[in-house]
């Protein structure tokens, strides 16, 4: 069954819901990635290698991915649509959809969701999720679908 209910209820009733993952490359294919507020309901003060979020009631996938993408990362350019996952644990089930940005910047944090940032080469990755705490849906649905070895 489909249906509309609250961002709170999803959580509460741990539904299954739409999202979107955008990953934001740079021209030499280093992954942007970045740290989430410490006021986030999910996840919260976790490093998530994916801008995005809940895709509105009516709004397309790639509609919701370039909405989150200028709202978290202040930017908006063309996006390349990379794949679907789906990602499950004691507090949430998702299925989502995963585009490909590919910018320099600059990019404003206008909603203060982003508290830091930072550039990661491919070579880098697999060092850098061993030292950080992320997110565990993103790296799931999103980093396998980077188009580059990591």
């Amino acid at each position: 069954m489909v249906g509309i209910v609250t961002r709170a209820e999803v959580r509460r009733r741990r539904l299954p819901h739409r999202a979107v993952y955008v990953l934001v490359l740079n021209r030499t294919g280093s992954l942007l990635v970045h740290r989430r507020a410490d006021w986030k309901d999910i996840n919260p003060g976790l490093w998530d290698v994916a801008f995005g979020g809940l895709a509105r009631p009516g709004e397309s996938d790639l509609e919701a991915a370039r909405r989150e993408l200028a709202e978290e990362a202040g930017i908006e350019v063309a996006l390349q649509w990379l794949g679907h996952g789906r990602y499950e644990d004691a507090t949430t089930r998702v299925h989502g959809d995963v585009f490909l940005a590919r910018s320099e910047g600059p990019f404003r944090f206008r909603d203060h969701e982003v508290v830091a940032a930072e550039w990661v080469t491919p070579a880098d990755i697999p060092g850098w999720l061993g030292c950080h705490q992320v997110c565990p849906d993103s790296v799931t649905i999103a980093l396998p679908l980077l188009p580059i070895p990591c």
